[in-house]
């Protein structure tokens, strides 16, 4: 059963600097509970002052972990990587987000809102699903209260995906989608997800939600209704996923950056961003999209320089 939250009660957000974890921290912000942030960019722009106290995450000193824990009623995880890289892995996400479970149950921490993905599962071939799965199993069996909240993508201001499908739309002659672009994904407002997370917040119930959007597209029209709504339409090509592969390795080395992986194309074609249940969310991509369609895909959303530059603010794209 659900409960009004108490201007007495303080909640932790990972990663409140950032993408989802900000959202998050701004409504529970106005609901009057205090809030403390982990991350590990301490020193990235504070856009909430003196209201949000920031403490890094400390997965090595599990001590220091659990202090910052202490007191806490509700703990938001949002923490995660996107792919394999010299500085960050899945393996080292879920070893950290471990820790951070086990800091939680030792410090006393009432219930957990875990932010999974569609679709995981311990034994997918792909480490980002198999990884989820993991952490989902490990949370269950910690005792803890908790919710499971398992979007697809999240679209908003900070969004890489979408935002780069518009730019790659906007500098590109053609868009080339991985085989015949049938597989589906269903798009969640990173405002409606943050929505789900205060709301689970204040209950105690175990629950798994599918935490999707109410529009479904195959990925051959998501980029077809995008160009159309930016004003760039572009001819939409089948390639092997192999060649698609290198053409995003090529364009991401030109960014610097990882625009896309091997496993993210596997996804995919998989079908791992869909499911059959009813949406969580109500924005629509097609109506946000609309709305920020003279700005979508104007500037290239860097995952890396995210990474490599702590101190700067995310920003809108």
């Amino acid at each position: 059963m659900s409960a009004p939250p108490s201007s007495q009660e303080t909640h932790a957000v990972t990663g409140a600097f950032g993408y989802s974890g900000r959202y998050v921290a701004e409504r529970l912000l106005a609901q009057g509970v205090n809030v403390i942030t982990l991350t590990n960019s301490i020193q990235r722009g504070n856009l909430f002052g003196d209201k949000v106290q920031a403490f890094r995450f400390n997965f090595d000193q599990p001590s220091r972990l659990k202090e910052a824990l202490h007191g806490i009623r509700v703990l938001y995880n949002t923490y995660w990587v996107r792919f394999n890289h010299k500085s960050f892995s899945h393996a080292d996400a879920v070893r950290n987000s471990e820790s951070l479970f086990n800091a939680a149950r030792e410090a006393g921490v009432e219930r957990i809102v875990h932010v999974s993905i569609t679709n995981p599962a311990e034994d997918s071939p792909l480490e980002y699903f198999s990884g989820k799965g993991r952490l989902e199993r490990v949370l269950k069996e910690s005792g803890l209260s908790h919710a499971i909240l398992r979007p697809p993508v999240l679209f908003g201001n900070e969004d890489i995906l979408i935002n780069n499908i518009a730019w790659t739309l906007r500098h590109l002659p053609v868009f080339g989608v991985f085989g015949d672009g049938q597989y589906r994904i269903q798009p969640m407002y990173v405002e409606d997800l943050a929505n789900l997370a205060v709301e689970q917040g204040r209950s105690r119930e175990n629950v798994i939600i599918n935490a999707i959007g109410p529009e479904t597209f195959t990925f051959r029209e998501l980029v077809r209704t995008i160009g159309k709504i930016i004003g760039t339409p572009r001819p939409i090509i089948s390639v092997p996923p192999g060649l698609g592969y290198v053409a995003g390795w090529l364009l991401g080395k030109l960014m610097n950056d990882v625009l896309i992986t091997r496993d993210e194309i596997a996804g995919l074609m998989a079908d791992l961003l869909y499911v059959d249940a009813p949406p969580a969310g109500t924005t629509r991509l097609t109506d946000w999209a609309t709305e920020h369609a003279d700005s979508l895909g104007r500037k290239y959303a860097s995952e890396l320089a995210r990474r490599r530059h702590r101190a700067s603010s995310y920003g809108s794209n």
